[in-house]
């Protein structure tokens, strides 16, 4: 008998992992050490029939069902308390066409392993800044990072997706098929099924001209006004994210920033590099008090963080969508700068437009097609015992900021904040989705997420 039997998942090839299993506590903890969530049964599936004998044998145990790509969500809901997750980091093939420019990637791959197999070809498609997050949990919401202004959000680069759907059917989903369902998987997170695979264009990207500036924190208000307004009308080949932190003790910057509080941009510019210094000479201007701009492979830009932001930090974070920054969230961001609670803890401003606006806002389940700034504050450090200062200084900060907001925030950038935050996000195309969800998920089996109900319940 398999070991998949002897939990009652007949037909299932993967690995089976239970309660008082070996390896339990290593296969349920998730990226953010705040989220302690004990599931019934974590099945490492290999393929969609898994995947289907998962789902059925959470129907016949009435199971919960979370699913987990990457393990990244803040809230934590690449997991359940006494329910049945669904891993899919056995899932992680990618296969590259560089002639047709496109990558085929299996569910459970991260962003980092999707890099390495795309820079081969000098290729890339935009994501997030972390390479160890999931491809799914990104792309489901929407997708932003160092490439959209020149190319969008990850969404507006994904071509068909490889669903398995509530009942255990497996479809595709594209323009010309399931579209409702592919319009709603870009952007609406994993309400409507598990993606086993993203089909996903690709674009020339190879050496970027990257690396951070920074300030002293007194700075914050200065930079950050003239970051507003600067990045907007800048070339679309320049992307820029202004952060408030505090200066890690580690290299590129000088130990004399060790420890302190700044504010700093950091930059990612991919364009022709004989126009870099003229692109930067405004940046120049202004002064920075620390530079580290050069020439870099895109995959170790991609990965700077992911040593600082390791797995099994205590997070929380909030999230909001701004179309500027008014003068009075400008002063707001410089007094919660200089209170910054732990050496982890921060705040980005990323810019979401350029190519990002070029999409209607109807087109895709992404509502915010009109903003220019997706912030998030999040209060990070390794030690339990700081989880309760360093969330009550996240939540004091988007209290104090989300006045000045569109409304809406993005998706993965959340907490488990209520129906009534989900609707604001999704905005005009909410009514839409829960249409979707009703034909594709009518009874709500996927709802340890952003949850979007069925229409009609």
């Amino acid at each position: 008998m398999s070991i998949a039997e002897t939990s009652g998942i007949g037909g299932l090839t993967g690995e089976v992992i239970l309660p008082g299993d070996a390896g339990y506590d290593d296969a349920r903890a998730v990226y953010n050490a705040m989220i302690d969530k004990r599931p019934a049964v974590i099945a490492r599936c290999r393929s969609a029939g898994d995947i289907a004998a998962a789902l059925d044998h959470a129907r016949r145990s009435n199971l919960a069902v979370a699913v987990r790509g990457g393990g990244h969500n803040g809230p934590g809901f690449g997991t359940v308390e006494g329910g049945l997750v669904i891993d899919l980091s056995r899932m992680n093939h990618i296969d590259v066409d560089p002639h047709a420019r496109t990558a085929t990637v299996q569910g459970g791959a991260t962003w980092g392993q999707v890099d390495a197999a795309t820079h081969a070809y000098g290729l890339a498609t935009p994501s997030g800044v972390i390479a160890s997050t999931g491809v799914g949990g990104l792309t489901l919401g929407g997708g932003h990072g160092y490439l959209s202004r020149k190319y969008g959000l990850t969404i507006d680069n994904l071509l068909e997706a490889e669903v398995v759907l509530s009942d255990g059917r497996a479809v595709t989903a594209s323009e010309t098929e399931h579209a409702d369902l592919f319009w709603a998987l870009r952007g609406g997170g994993g309400n409507f099924g598990v993606v086993t695979s993203f089909t996903f264009r690709l674009h020339p990207v190879h050496t970027v001209i990257c690396g951070p500036t920074a300030w002293p924190v007194s700075a914050t208000a200065d930079i950050l006004g003239w970051f507003r307004d600067f990045l907007p009308a800048a070339d679309e080949d320049l992307y820029g994210f202004f952060a408030t932190m505090t200066v890690p003790p580690a290299d590129p910057f000088p130990e004399v920033f060790h420890l302190q509080k700044a504010c700093s941009i950091v930059w990612c510019y991919t364009g022709d590099p004989a126009r870099a210094e003229e692109v930067f000479a405004p940046v120049r201007r202004m002064q920075p008090a620390f530079e580290g701009i050069g020439p870099v492979p895109y995959p170790a830009l991609q990965a700077t963080f992911d040593g600082l932001y390791p797995p099994g930090l205590q997070w929380y974070w909030r999230g909001d969508f701004f179309r500027t920054v008014d003068d009075a969230a400008v002063q707001a961001h410089a007094e919660f700068a200089a209170e910054l609670p732990t050496m982890h803890s921060a705040m980005h401003l990323y810019p979401i437009d350029g190519a990002v606006h070029r999409v209607g806002q109807t087109d895709t389940a992404w509502a915010y097609r009109d903003v220019n700034f997706s912030q998030v504050i999040v209060g990070v450090d390794p030690d339990p015992a700081n989880a309760d200062t360093v969330r009550r200084w996240a939540t004091s900060y988007s209290d104090a900021v989300h006045r000045y907001s569109a409304g809406g925030a993005y998706v993965n950038f959340m907490m488990d904040e209520g129906q009534d935050r989900v609707r604001a996000t999704y905005g005009p195309n909410y009514q839409r989705l829960t249409e979707v969800k009703r034909d594709y998920d009518p009874d709500n089996v996927f709802h340890v997420n952003q949850n979007i109900r069925p229409a009609g319940s």
